[in-house]
């Protein structure tokens, strides 16, 4: 296995292990390892199985580059799980690696940029630029469902007509089949206000979808698509920003995760207690969801 080329091999675990990880983790993956192949390959080092001091030197070059310590950590992790599933031994757990973390730590810090919070009087301004016609039925739909739901972008764009259950109240529930946290399916209902429900009533109405994907493309406007990606997600909402008219400043920090923030935040203003958001937005771990929310001021009204 070691004389195959480190690219080669990287395909190879990438093959070997496809359906027991999430697809977004395995594009980190490769990403992250087909930088560190060549920064190894310009050093004269191995990459697989590469040294500690090779890893180590890499992740000190991050410190010239605009990059979060966040991501660092990532490409550490994905150098680490990649050598764990070739029965290699893995380097970052060696003293140098953690030495390295520690330094970048203290040299950059330990921030998380957050992505802006889209919280309902936002919301309503993003509402107010959407039209009566299939883009903008789209668009109103989308931002409900994702307000309303507080799921990621990739979950949000997986929600199926034929998971979607309509209540007598004029409300729905949806079944989420999968999500970051329920890698195995278990699934989980999401329940929607009648507010959103109407907004893809109106939606699927108009588009004429009865089954498949609730979330569509449109080429041109008009022409609809099968999915929606979720790298298209975040670009919606910056755009809708920019038809409201909303600060550069503001349009730059949103991101396909503000509507998550700006529901946690709505949350606590309202006196959710954190089990209760967690729940709400599919969060294992407390130390995100404080810091989405740790913002906060004053009260939020739910009228619409």
């Amino acid at each position: 296995m070691f004389n195959l080329n480190p690219r080669a091999l990287l395909s190879a675990i990438l093959t070997h292990v496809e359906g027991a990880y999430a697809p977004n983790t395995l594009r980190a993956y490769r990403a992250d390892m087909e930088e560190f192949i060549r920064y190894c390959e310009e050093q004269g080092q191995a990459a697989l199985p590469a040294e500690p001091q090779t890893v180590a030197a890499f992740l000190i070059t991050m410190t010239t580059r605009k990059i979060k310590t966040s991501t660092i950590r990532r490409k550490n992790s994905s150098i680490s799980a990649v050598h764990r599933l070739s029965n290699m031994t893995d380097p970052t757990k060696h003293s140098e690696v953690k030495l390295a973390l520690r330094k970048l730590h203290r040299q950059l810090g330990n921030r998380f940029d957050q992505a802006y919070a889209i919280t309902l009087p936002v919301l309503k301004q993003l509402i107010a630029v959407t039209g009566d016609e299939l883009h903008g039925l789209r668009d109103r739909a989308l931002l409900l469902l994702a307000y309303d739901s507080m799921r990621r972008r990739t979950e949000l764009v997986s929600l199926r007509v034929e998971d979607m259950e309509w209540l007598s109240e004029d409300g729905a529930s949806l079944l989420l089949r999968k999500s970051k946290t329920d890698q195995v399916g278990s699934g989980q209902w999401v329940h929607l206000s009648t507010h959103t429900t109407k907004a893809v009533q109106d939606w699927l109405t108009a588009a004429n979808i009865d089954s498949g994907f609730i979330m569509r493309g449109l080429k041109n406007k008009t022409v609809i698509t099968e999915g929606l990606g979720a790298g298209q997600v975040g670009r919606i909402y910056k755009g809708l920003a920019r038809k409201a008219k909303l600060s550069p400043q503001v349009i730059e920090e949103i991101s396909g995760h503000s509507m998550r923030v700006g529901g946690a935040q709505d949350l606590l203003s309202q006196g959710a207690s954190l089990p209760q958001i967690m729940v709400k937005g599919g969060w294992v771990k407390p130390d995100t969801v404080m810091r989405y929310v740790e913002r906060v001021r004053g009260h939020v009204h739910m009228n619409m």
